[in-house]
């Protein structure tokens, strides 16, 4: 039996991850955690946390297999409006927690999501060793914690693994939405509602089901040849225009294009495609959602 502990566990890629373990029948015992008073699926071994709060970290078990982080502020213009939280969640949350897991010795592996946009994007696929940019306080407060992974392993011993997601989609709960892209084009679908691109929709992203996304995460947290390294996850490459055209022939809606704005336009990373070739070596490929696939199910 492995022993998983989740800080975030009320996340929307958290309660996906618990649930592809418990259908799955994965002999894994969790322990869960997050700020609220009790988890969003009424699920047992939980307790709330403030990442904050050092003393209150003292409560997490860190005595497990790997511990998953989910805590953090997202989004890319809200950081600048929001600056302090965005710092003190994303970043000294997770210093927080390294200490904690320092003061007690903890073998585990600190398993970390991050994103896409700590890249500088290109037509290419992006290796994880390719050129950085950071153009929201969001993409530099994910790449400063892979930065304070790689230190607290090197000064400390403390075991991680970080793994880059891209553009994920869908949920296997009922009402739990990531709120992306995928979901803001259905959601105006359905509604009857023609689909908005800015440009002509050209730059490309890789697409990975939810369900994908956390049997890879959950995988590579329990193998001992993901260690102390950073992997993208992959998936499908698709333009935003092939996203929107593949949802909206499924609802007979159309596209409509419109100039970039200029603030949305400062901080749009370009194409982030990636090149999972690193993990797919260790993992080997446990993708089993196509997009259109998807699209059909819905």
């Amino acid at each position: 039996m492995k022993t998983v502990t989740i800080i975030g566990a009320n996340s929307y890629i958290a309660r996906n991850l618990i649930h592809i373990i418990n259908t799955e029948n994965m002999e894994i015992e969790l322990f869960l955690y997050d700020r609220e008073e009790s988890h969003r699926d009424c699920l047992q071994n939980y307790a709330p946390v403030n990442i904050l709060d050092e003393a209150s970290l003292s409560a997490v078990n860190f005595d497990v297999d790997a511990v998953i982080i989910f805590t953090g502020k997202t989004g890319t213009y809200a950081g600048f409006d929001d600056s302090r939280t965005f710092v003190e969640v994303n970043e000294l949350g997770m210093l927080n927690v390294l200490n904690a897991m320092r003061k007690v010795n903890s073998t585990a592996k600190l398993v970390f999501p991050s994103t896409r946009l700590v890249y500088k994007g290109k037509e290419e696929p992006l290796s994880e060793d390719d050129e950085k940019e950071f153009k929201t306080l969001y993409a530099v407060n994910k790449f400063a914690c892979e930065q304070y992974l790689k230190m607290y392993s090197n000064v400390f011993n403390i075991r991680y693994a970080v793994f880059r997601i891209c553009v994920p989609y869908g949920s296997l709960l009922d009402g739990v939405s990531s709120y992306g892209t995928a979901e803001f084009f259905i959601g105006k679908a359905k509604k009857g509602e023609n689909i908005s691109l800015y440009g002509k929709g050209e730059v490309k992203r890789t697409l990975t089901y939810i369900g994908d996304v956390c049997r890879t995460l959950i995988l590579g947290a329990l193998s001992e040849q993901c260690l102390n390294d950073v992997y993208n996850i992959g998936g499908e490459a698709y333009s935003l225009n092939e996203m929107a055209s593949d949802i909206a022939a499924k609802y007979g809606v159309g596209i409509e294009y419109a100039p970039w704005p200029e603030a949305a336009l400062r901080i749009e990373s370009g194409s982030t495609v990636f090149d999972s070739t690193r993990l797919d070596n260790i993992l080997g490929n446990v993708r089993t959602m196509t997009f259109r696939d998807w699209i059909g199910g819905e």
